[in-house]
């Protein structure tokens, strides 16, 4: 792949329940590279397959994506799907049994994947590796628990059932966004604490799991003693320390860019795609823009067009590696039906262990 070749950084919003005329526009912009669903674009299972089959005959290679993670963080709910149990009670049960929860955290990767795929969702934004400290209201029982290597253990063994599914893994929000106890959807949160303090603690599991995560999503957090930027827009975060440092070698999605924090970079507000830019230019390969597409969407078709002028103009270059990490995250294999699925023993006994 040349650096001409198609470039997609872009992750984006539909706005409803089926594709509008601007959805299907929208995903037709060649710098478009996936999509990400929420809960207001559910209805059911044949109504999400259906949008999903038209996005994948619009665009085959478009990367199909939703936050699922279990515990209050799950798009989908009803009509067959699972009620998956928080990371927490996961680190629970390892407190009782390590051996149980490892079987558990690996059955829960095996349900959520395999029901995604069986209604064409290709990827998950999970599993979070911050640490459970208590005090964040954003992460809270997200969180597996507090000792690192709790927390790496059971999201390594769920990202097996994920494997075992098709589906591939993002770890986040890297180097740990579990600290802090402000919300970075509505402010900046500051951790002061020092590069060698995080990397022996909230870092580990992305040193330790670094062979393992297929993708990484940094925090939209401020760690003045490394770098004044948020770690999202952080050369020095993304390069320095998670790609030399880490040796990570997957797919680097930036948060939200809708968020408060992820905008406010260098004491300036930037425009969505001014701050898609920084991420990009910071090392990340896709660049996540969210809930701009409800309403008219003008603040989504205003980014699109932004980022276009934006490579005309040079001030964004395509990255043939990117677009090779993005192609990498869409799975190999043909996924089960729901009817084929919940009629397997495999899947089954996953679900077995989930209630026990």
């Amino acid at each position: 792949m040349s650096t001409e070749a198609i470039h997609a950084p872009l992750i984006i919003d539909i706005a409803g329940a089926e594709l509008s005329a601007a959805d299907r526009r929208r995903l037709a912009d060649p710098l478009v590279g996936g999509i990400i669903h929420f809960a207001r674009n559910w209805e059911s299972r044949a109504q999400i397959a259906a949008v999903n089959a038209e996005v994948k005959k619009l665009r085959p290679d478009m990367l199909i994506c939703v936050d699922h993670e279990g515990g209050r963080v799950q798009r989908f709910r009803t009509d067959g799907f699972t009620r998956l149990p928080s990371m927490r009670s996961l680190g629970e049960r390892w407190m009782q049994d390590p051996m149980e929860a490892t079987r558990a955290a690996t059955a829960c990767g095996l349900v959520l994947a395999s029901e995604l795929r069986a209604c064409g969702v290709d990827f998950s934004f999970t599993p979070v590796l911050d640490l459970d400290y208590g005090g964040s209201s954003v992460i809270g029982d997200r969180s597996f628990h507090r000792d690192p290597r709790v927390a790496s253990l059971l999201a390594k063994s769920l990202m097996q059932g994920l494997l075992q599914a098709g589906v591939g893994n993002c770890g986040k929000h890297f180097p740990g966004h579990g600290f802090v106890k402000a919300d970075s959807h509505v402010a900046v949160p500051v951790d002061r604490r020092s590069l060698k303090a995080i990397l022996a603690d909230d870092a580990r599991p992305y040193d330790w799991l670094s062979n393992t995560l297929t993708a990484v999503m940094p925090a939209h957090v401020v760690y003045p003693k490394v770098d004044a930027r948020p770690a999202g827009f952080s050369p020095k975060w993304l390069g320095d320390i998670l790609r030399a440092r880490l040796a990570f070698e997957g797919a680097v999605f930036s948060d939200d860019l809708s968020m408060e924090a992820a905008r406010w970079i260098d004491g300036t507000l930037l425009s969505h795609a001014d701050a898609a830019l920084a991420a990009l230019g910071a090392g990340c390969d896709l660049a996540l823009l969210c809930n701009q597409s409800v309403g008219e969407g003008v603040p989504l078709d205003d980014f699109l067009a932004d980022m276009a002028r934006a490579r005309t103009d040079g001030r964004w270059i395509p990255s043939a590696q990117s677009e090779r990490r993005r192609r990498a995250l869409l799975p190999r294999a043909p996924a089960l039906a729901w009817e084929e699925l919940t009629a397997s023993e495999h899947y089954r006994r996953a679900l077995a262990l989930l209630q026990t």
